[in-house]
């Protein structure tokens, strides 16, 4: 397995290096310039950072036919990770770094955006007026406190909270979710996007990500 520890933006915990894989350090949520020369190089890329630092480098995968070919670990900067906690990756930066070096890649769905971007952890929208539908199943019609996307092993995870006072939640499972709204903010993998959207699809890709986790999970 010829790996490399990517360590993205300025704070990249307290490891000195990436044991006895090489590392480098790029910017926050890296992009082709950081990302594409290691993709013929390395089987194993080891990211350090944030849920939006991995979604940036398997953006790159997607885009460059790599995502079956290359398997992911992943060492979360943040405590309040959601793939961390997603995938249940080990909450110690040390023992994250361990399994994401040595331990086995095991497949779990890969989500796309119809914008041409991934989710990796989750993504949230609040205060939702409109419609929403998991596959062919009609998620929320009207009115939605809050809204979480996520991968999730069947493809997507769509929790829809309704209700200010008391709040009732339902999960939807599925391969995609769809959802047309009046304009409202949306938060994926711990980014605003720049502009309010009116309407937006997560769907799981044909091809699963190799991302590496404990076993059993």
């Amino acid at each position: 397995m010829r790996g490399i520890v990517v360590a993205c933006g300025a704070d990249q915990h307290t490891f000195a290096d990436g044991g006895d894989a090489p590392m480098i350090r790029v910017p926050s949520r890296p992009g082709k310039a950081e990302i594409d020369p290691l993709l013929g190089e390395h089987d194993r890329l080891v990211i350090l950072g944030t849920d939006a630092d991995l979604a940036a480098v398997v953006l790159r995968l997607l885009r460059k036919d790599r995502v079956s070919g290359v398997s992911v670990g992943f060492v979360p900067s943040a405590a309040d990770s959601a793939v961390a906690a997603l995938w249940r990756l080990p909450a110690d930066p040390a023992e994250a770094l361990e399994l994401a070096l040595t331990g086995e890649d095991a497949a779990v769905p890969l989500v796309r955006e119809d914008n041409g971007g991934v989710l990796v952890g989750r993504a949230t929208l609040r205060d939702v007026h409109g419609q929403g539908y998991c596959d062919e199943t009609v998620a929320f019609d009207g009115t939605a406190a809050t809204i979480e996307v996520s991968p999730d092993a069947a493809g997507i995870a769509a929790r829809v909270t309704r209700g200010k006072l008391v709040k009732r939640s339902t999960t939807l499972r599925g391969r995609a979710f769809q959802l047309g709204c009046h304009p409202t903010s949306l938060v994926s993998d711990g980014v605003r996007h720049p502009r309010e959207v009116t309407k937006w699809t997560w769907y799981r890709h044909i091809e699963d990500l190799r991302l590496v986790r404990p076993a059993g999970t």
